[in-house]
């Protein structure tokens, strides 16, 4: 049986806004998200703008302290952890940011960047650090001599390859890629795929890869999860999207994706107006109110399950 190597349950983070006369409202980010993630399989996170994605990898990471629920991370909650445990478990946790310009000191050279992971866990000498470092340009596609350069000097993929290379320091377990491929020409995003595909199969590294692209969640992923305004739509096998996805949110994402076919008219269904303010979530089902399928009042008053419809497929619809 395969190791559950991250568990999230009932995950919640809400932000309580400042107001005119004090507290204002909540900001619901997340709200009671639940998944499990096998070692050595990749769940794509995929949703429009907005909808929490990147708030629940900070959560995963430890990064932000939910709101409710818990993070099991190799069966310890990893947010109940004392300091000294959660920077020990950090090793096993790295993430990969969205923007390869901004994630990287423009005062460092390449070799201090990824020798600072080494650094702020007492590992090795200088001189060891330098060969560890220049190990870690070799394994993402770079020469050692780039160790004394600045970013500024490389392009955005060459970037992105220094900011996989810094999560590959610690020999982590989980990695969190925060939309790591969205701000890169399409020929440097196939690149970086391959990459972090090989790196998977030669390191045994789980992935937690989010992004709002799902031509490139499809490509990566083993399992796929849809998010909407915080919560979890449906959650399924990459195979199962393709022949039965049930959630009528899921349908629209995939169906707004273009075909590669200069014949075929695109048309994609219109979703009826704009995601919902995460200040004000609509009554029960979220999705309801832009849901082509909709039936009152039930979807408008009933908040619906998250349940199981077949092994491994999980959605939240009423009439799925």
């Amino acid at each position: 049986m395969t190791e559950i190597l991250l568990q999230a349950q009932n995950l919640s983070r809400h932000f309580r806004l400042a107001g005119p006369w004090g507290r204002g409202p909540a900001l619901q980010a997340v709200d009671g998200v639940s998944f499990t993630l096998p070692a050595g399989e990749t769940l794509g996170l995929v949703g429009e703008s907005g909808c929490g994605k990147s708030t629940l990898g900070r959560l995963v990471m430890a990064l932000l302290a939910p709101t409710r629920g818990e993070v099991r991370f190799q069966g310890e909650d990893l947010h109940r952890l004392p300091k000294a445990r959660l920077k020990e478990a950090r090793k096993k946790l790295q993430i990969i940011f969205q923007d390869p310009y901004s994630s990287l000191n423009p005062r460092m050279t390449v070799g201090q960047i990824l020798a600072e992971p080494y650094v702020i866990h007492g590992m090795g000498t200088r001189g060891k650090r330098r060969e560890w470092a220049a190990q870690l340009l070799h394994e993402v596609g770079l020469s050692p001599e780039h160790l004394d350069r600045y970013p500024h000097e490389f392009s955005g993929g060459q970037r992105q390859r220094i900011g996989i290379a810094r999560a590959l320091a610690l020999k982590p377990l989980l990695v969190v890629a925060d939309e790591p491929v969205s701000a890169l020409d399409v020929s440097i995003q196939a690149q970086i795929l391959n990459l972090l595909a090989e790196l998977q199969a030669r390191h045994g590294l789980t992935y937690l890869f989010i992004s709002h692209d799902l031509s490139v969640i499809s490509r990566i992923s083993t399992r796929i999860a849809v998010m909407y305004v915080g919560r979890l739509m449906e959650l399924a096998s990459r195979e199962v999207f393709d022949t039965a996805r049930l959630h009528p949110y899921t349908e629209a994402l995939l169906a707004a994706v273009p075909l590669p076919d200069p014949d075929r008219a695109f048309n994609p269904p219109a979703l009826k107006g704009e995601p919902p303010s995460p200040l004000a979530i609509p009554s029960g089902c979220p999705f309801h109110p832009r849901c082509p399928e909709a039936q009152f009042p039930v979807c408008r008053d009933v908040v619906p399950d998250y349940r199981e419809t077949a092994p491994g497929h999980w959605v939240a619809c009423h009439f799925r």
